[in-house]
């Protein structure tokens, strides 16, 4: 199978492109950097600006599926205009992809968009599945909305559309763990505001599986990719310091603080979303890491 990858240098991306060159497959992927444009054994390197609607249209040849995961972090402070950033580049990559898709000859059958669990709103006592018709009405949930709206064009041109809707991705290689980690590791672990806010939380390798997962068994719609149990701040954060053999008996950092110092951004560590896995599950996916424990152990004890 020949696969075209958006974001494919990203943390999500290098794991998932491992996974298919181990398993055989071509992969073909976007890059806006001229520079990382490398052509070797099945994996190969296409130039794009989206900002400029320019795309190297060779990227489609033979390909039967794509993965889009290209997006601005939101781990960076929101001010207007990375806000616009963060929205922009996922509208703008996915139209460009659209158009290109749409006048150009190609094979695809199928694209596998990477979206997130901020779609849901703030709850400490609902439990969400894809079914869920209630949208966050915050600025995580506006970016969500429009990226999966854009994402849903491709069924025009009569292409399966899987959304991934990816929750807490707790990696060795970087993202939310790592942050977490440095706190903790000083001796300095606590949880934040109330520590009740649920965590829905998948292990890195676990979230590629689904992604190749998905494209293998051609999925379409939308699926919760986060392990089968959900975890409150107070136990994630109190599990990484027990994996590290480190003291948690730190005060709450209060929300007021977290606000001042983030702004914004600080509904990353507040919201709450208890998301179910069982769609997925249905479908007969395995997770290798149900338990969060087993996950950081994983991850931390390397």
């Amino acid at each position: 199978m020949k696969i075209l990858i958006t974001g494919a240098t990203g943390m999500i991306g290098k794991e998932i492109v491992a996974l298919l060159l181990q398993n055989n497959h071509t992969v073909h992927y976007l890059t806006t950097s001229r520079e990382k444009i490398q052509n070797k054994l099945n994996y190969y390197g296409f130039f794009w600006n989206p900002e400029q609607s320019i795309i190297d249209e060779n990227c489609l040849m033979g390909v039967d599926a794509i993965i889009h995961l290209a997006g601005a972090t939101v781990s960076k402070r929101w001010t207007d205009s990375y806000k616009e950033e963060i929205i922009e580049s996922r509208v703008l990559t996915t139209n460009l992809l659209y158009k290109a898709l749409k006048d150009f000859p190609n094979q695809v059958k199928q694209v596998v968009s990477a979206s997130a669990i901020g779609i849901y709103p703030d709850s400490l006592t609902g439990v969400y599945t894809e079914d869920s018709l209630k949208v966050s009405h915050d600025f995580l949930g506006t970016v969500v909305q429009k990226w999966e709206e854009s994402v849903d064009v491709f069924s025009v041109l009569k292409i399966k559309v899987c959304k991934i809707r990816i929750g807490l991705v707790l990696s060795d290689k970087g993202g939310a763990l790592a942050e977490m980690v440095k706190p903790i590791k000083l001796g300095l672990g606590s949880p934040f505001g109330s520590g009740m806010q649920m965590q829905s939380w998948i292990h890195i390798a676990d979230l590629v599986e689904l992604f190749y997962f998905a494209v293998h068994n051609q999925l379409e719609g939308v699926y919760n990719a986060v392990a089968p149990n959900a975890v409150t701040n107070k136990e994630l954060t109190k599990s990484i310091a027990n994996v590290l053999g480190k003291p948690f008996f730190m005060p709450a950092v209060p929300k007021f603080a977290m606000q001042l110092f983030l702004g914004e951004m600080h509904q990353l560590l507040f919201s709450s979303q208890h998301v179910s896995s069982e769609k997925i599950q249905d479908k007969q996916f395995h997770f290798r890491f149900t338990e969060l424990e087993m996950a950081l152990l994983d991850l931390l004890k390397k």
